[in-house]
């Protein structure tokens, strides 16, 4: 899609239609990048988004069990006596 560069105050930007926007998936923040001459723009997802989801899958798998520690192991601090 071809557009314009319009100024906006002492900036400049670009006009994107609302059914790209919604087809992106944007909000009222986008992660703005460039890379190798192009300008890049990613939906800002929310920190964990998805983890129910797979939370889910995994107790359907089975796969979400505890995971066993090391035992302890001993230092310095065990050998020695000290105090508070």
């Amino acid at each position: 899609m071809l557009t314009k560069i319009v100024p906006i105050g002492n900036s400049r930007g670009i006009r994107i239609p609302k059914a790209m926007l919604e087809h992106c998936g944007f909000g009222e923040e986008v992660d703005l990048q460039a890379k190798n001459g192009a300008l890049v723009l990613r939906a800002v997802k929310a920190p964990r988004a998805g983890w129910a989801d797979a939370f889910g899958r995994m107790a359907a798998a089975g796969d979400d069990q505890l995971v066993h520690e090391d035992p302890p192991t001993a230092t310095q601090f065990d050998a020695e006596e000290w105090q508070w």
